[in-house]
């Protein structure tokens, strides 16, 4: 478009050079310019994964301005080339506006509160001095024009709606496939994702536990409720879990009546067994299931670690290590991991 716009000024230059011809052409070729500099300057942020919300909308707006800015242009540079005594140059600039206008909608199509205001910024003014001409030609060409800046803008808005929908439905079927469907709890997937996210970027004093929970008198209360009433039991005991958390951790059901809870910012051993005793004592209290009163407990083993370099599985192992002693112990006991 850059290369487009230039041409047709240079075009237009050789018959007819005035100040505000050179003035509009300098002000585009600026802008567009400007546009190609921060898509450069922005494309490798822009692409990166991490990027921020915030920081993406911030990106999104300097592009946005220089781009308007250059439809700007367009929309100076359109109608004083069509009040020129040259059909042939009309033409030309006719054709500059439409293929701006394709450019965009295919360009930015995804970003409607980019693209519809550019290209209406752009060819509007071109319409209406066509439409004021009084010239028959010119009038038809100036409807031709417009029913063309309004498939376009349907185009680009029915475009966006479905993309937004595709995306949405890949956001939902992504947040199933990391949740159990059972507890509504991160499973282990999303359990691994959160540790790799989180661990590493912490203060790098502190440490994390990872405590492996099992649930004890659970199997009979299966046989003896059924196995709904035992899915019912789990999905409050999640709810339970949930509740017991500090903001920042996270707990999430492995498996069965395993569940697992990562307490992140650690500043003394301690804390863990504080939460660890909060979790026993939170599935202690009776669950009302099917109208009926239902006791349970737990089991806790517990790693704990400050090194960076450990893996999930591996702490999820040593604290399913600690938890083999602690149900050796008996209901409700918390053990921790010793190498």
């Amino acid at each position: 478009m850059t290369f487009a716009f230039v041409l047709t000024v240079v075009l237009v230059g050789t018959r007819f050079v005035d100040t505000f011809l050179i003035a509009t052409g300098a002000l585009g070729i600026t802008a567009s310019l400007a546009r190609l500099g921060t898509v450069a300057w922005f494309r490798r942020e822009a692409l990166a994964d991490a990027l921020a919300p915030a920081r993406a909308r911030r990106i999104e707006r300097r592009f946005a301005t220089t781009y308007l800015a250059f439809a700007a242009c367009l929309g100076l540079f359109g109608p004083y080339v069509l009040r020129l005594p040259d059909p042939e140059l009309h033409m030309l600039v006719v054709s500059l506006m439409v293929g701006y206008c394709a450019g965009a909608a295919a360009g930015v199509g995804l970003r409607p509160g980019i693209a519809i205001p550019s290209m209406a910024l752009a060819i509007t003014p071109t319409i209406l001095t066509a439409a004021l001409s009084g010239k028959p030609v010119y009038v038809g060409m100036s409807v031709i024009l417009a029913a063309l800046l309004a498939g376009g803008s349907h185009s680009v808005g029915a475009r966006n709606r479905t993309t937004t929908a595709e995306i949405g439905q890949r956001v939902t079927f992504g947040s199933l496939a990391r949740q159990d469907g059972l507890t509504a709890l991160p499973n282990r997937l999303a359990l691994r994702e959160w540790f790799e996210a989180h661990f590493s970027l912490a203060d790098g004093d502190s440490a994390i536990a990872v405590h492996y929970l099992d649930l004890d008198r659970f199997k009979p209360v299966n046989d003896r409720h059924g196995h709904p009433a035992g899915d019912a039991l789990l999905a409050a005991v999640g709810a339970r879990l949930s509740q017991s958390l500090r903001a920042g951790d996270i707990a999430a059901r492995l498996g069965g009546d395993e569940f697992a809870v990562l307490q992140l910012g650690l500043r003394h051993p301690g804390e863990a067994e504080l939460l660890g005793q909060r979790l026993v004592a939170a599935i202690r209290q009776p669950f009302a299931i099917k109208g009926e009163m239902v006791e349970i407990s737990a089991c806790v083993g517990t790693a704990i670690t400050a090194d960076r370099t450990r893996d999930l599985e591996q702490l999820l192992m040593e604290a399913d290590q600690a938890l083999y002693r602690a149900k050796r112990r008996g209901d409700g006991a918390i053990e921790h991991y010793a190498a």
